[in-house]
């Protein structure tokens, strides 16, 4: 287990340098074109020359690298061209609202996805069952925009429970968060039912299921103790990767209800061609990814014996 969790967590470091190496190639080789960025494109060519000289640009290019990487290492990631402030300021307030949109997902995301998904799997080819895949299926075929659209024009103009917007300009506000959370919920949980769902129904069909009902354990025993926990092992993978789902795929939303968060920061600076924001914003989704990787390894391990005692 301790040497399978090592040789992951070496994989992880070894794709965060390599994507880093490559961003870096992408964005800063070409150092006239970051200068411009900088002062503008009425900048003149003596005054890019002083700027990239102020800066360290003219350093070889492994040189300049390795010094960036240290900086990133302590959460330095330049100055904003758009804002002129420093990156570190917007970037981690700008996170931790997506953090609160995630907790509130994940909060309603996990418990209402594992009951549907294993009561339609226990009941497998019942109408209950049939009711829950069609649900699920047709949440998931509605692109999240469409979805927004929907809710907005029932509990905005329809109604007028909520509010259209999403901005958090006069703090927390519970009543923002419910449509964000709404679309994004309706959108996700019908995979993630349908995975819960077939997992559940493969299991259910086991031999050692049969076996344990036949010796005559009671039911709930047999679901709770031995179906649940084999069930739950590709249901736990999709949860994991909706990590990286909510941190660059949450753009549509977070733009549709002009919440604050990562997904609109990584937007406005690839619209302003704002390098250093698109750099910390690829550095940070990529690390949540791999990291989030490293967490499925590790907890499906955890829940498979078959891979931790190999």
């Amino acid at each position: 287990m301790l040497i399978l969790t090592m040789k992951r967590l070496a994989s992880m470091l070894l794709i965060m340098l390599v994507v880093s190496f490559l961003l870096f190639a992408i964005f800063e080789t070409d150092k006239m074109a970051v200068a411009g960025k900088v002062l503008g494109p009425y900048s003149s060519t003596e005054q890019r020359q002083i700027w990239l000289e102020q800066h360290g640009y003219n350093e070889p290019f492994l040189v300049r690298y390795v010094t960036w990487v240290g900086h990133a290492l302590t959460g330095d990631f330049g100055q904003s061209i758009e804002l002129k402030v420093p990156v570190s300021e917007v970037l981690g307030h700008r996170l931790l609202n997506t953090g609160i949109l995630a907790l509130a997902l994940f909060a309603v995301l996990i418990p209402l996805s594992l009951t549907l998904g294993i009561i339609s799997g226990m009941k497998e080819g019942s109408l209950t069952d049939r009711t829950i895949t069609v649900a699920s299926v047709a949440a998931t075929s509605v692109p999240e925009f469409a979805l927004a659209t929907f809710l907005t024009a029932i509990f905005v103009f329809g109604l007028d429970w909520l509010p259209g917007t999403s901005a958090m300009s006069e703090g927390f506000d519970f009543k923002e968060l419910v449509l964000p959370v709404g679309v994004l919920l309706l959108y996700d949980s019908g995979y993630v039912i349908r995975m819960t769902r077939a997992s559940m129904a493969e299991v259910m069909t086991s031999q050692y299921i049969r076996t344990a009902v036949l010796k005559g354990l009671p039911y709930r025993r047999v679901i709770l103790k031995h179906a649940l926990r084999n069930a739950l092992i590709a249901p736990f993978t999709v949860i994991m990767l909706q990590f990286n789902y909510l941190l660059s795929g949450v753009i549509v939303v977070e733009v549709f209800f002009a919440y604050k968060g990562f997904g609109t920061m990584l937007l406005d600076g690839a619209l302003f061609g704002d390098i250093y924001v698109v750099e910390a914003c690829t550095l940070v989704a990529v690390f949540v990814a791999v990291f989030s990787q490293f967490l499925s390894d590790v907890g499906y391990t955890l829940l498979n014996p078959r891979i931790r005692f190999a």
